[in-house]
């Protein structure tokens, strides 16, 4: 297997995490491959088109004119450097996540957080005086307030979770992200000032997401409909041939018995840890054939 067909087998058979840093480094390798084109073939303002295509505006007119920008600006890097903190961040706190909360949550907290980040960076270019004079040439990228909505979605769900930092060992990831969000969203407020608002916005969904979690509310059930339907219109239906037969004995019976058993348990315990709604369709139709 060369490493193509290793990468596909790890986007096909990897969690959410995994397919969302996989995202986030295919857009911007492919921004970067079509960066060196139009070098060598002399396009002027090439690269500034495609982020102002892929970035969000600002500037209201703009944005009503590239409405999509809202979700892509959230997988959009240009610097080295951007990237690799923000993947940092989003691996090592996406498995804290991963370790409490399902995968659907996740993905919801991501997009929904980066959503919530866009519409607080154009409200405040939009009503902030200081801002507004701004606002037509303002744009703003990257996956920073998506992450930092799974940052702070995390650590308020487990405060108390410790990880081990090297030269300073045990630290609740509390402390951790409260300092990541003062460091890039409050310090030095005047440089970067969009992408700190844009931070805020995400922080405050992921906090207002498990406040409502823990009172038995999920504030994103209504997007996971949506994708849900998205996804099963657009995934290719399996045409599938059934057959019955009768267990050739006693011990085939048992070990057919024992094997429904297994599915049946692993899907009650992820009932009892998530909720019936994290369950997949197959899953919830398993356990309806079950229950009959």
């Amino acid at each position: 297997m060369n490493i193509a067909d290793e990468i596909k087998d790890s986007f096909k058979n990897g969690n959410a995490l995994t397919r969302l840093i996989y995202i986030n480094l295919g857009v911007f390798l492919a921004l970067h491959i079509a960066i060196i084109f139009l070098y060598l073939f002399s396009v002027e303002n090439g690269t500034i088109s495609i982020l102002e295509w892929l970035s969000v505006p600002a500037d209201l007119g703009t944005l009503m004119s590239k409405p999509w920008t809202v979700l892509t600006y959230m997988f959009l890097h240009k610097d080295f450097f951007h990237i690799l903190f923000n993947l940092l961040w989003l691996y090592w706190f996406g498995k804290i996540f991963l370790s409490y909360l399902d995968e659907k949550r996740l993905v919801n907290i991501y997009i929904l957080g980066g959503i919530s980040g866009a519409i607080l960076y154009v409200l405040a270019y939009n009503l902030v005086p200081v801002l507004s004079e701004q606002a037509p040439n303002s744009i703003a990228l990257g996956a920073s307030a998506a992450v930092m909505a799974i940052v702070i979605a995390t650590a308020t769900y487990a405060p108390n979770h410790t990880i081990y930092l090297v030269f300073v060992g045990p630290v609740k990831i509390i402390w951790v992200a409260l300092i990541g969000f003062v460091l890039s969203s409050i310090v030095d407020f005047s440089m970067n000032t969009g992408g700190k608002i844009a931070h805020m916005g995400g922080a405050l969904f992921g906090y207002f997401f498990i406040l409502r979690y823990k009172q038995g509310k999920d504030i994103t059930k209504w997007f996971s409909s949506i994708m849900d339907g998205l996804f099963a219109l657009i995934k290719p239906r399996k045409k599938m041939k059934v057959s019955y037969k009768k267990p050739a004995n006693d011990y085939e019976y048992k070990a057919v018995k024992k094997e429904e058993q297994k599915i049946l348990d692993a899907i009650l315990d992820k009932i009892s840890k998530s909720g019936y709604e994290s369950l997949s369709k197959e899953e919830k139709d398993t356990l309806f054939k079950m229950g009959k």
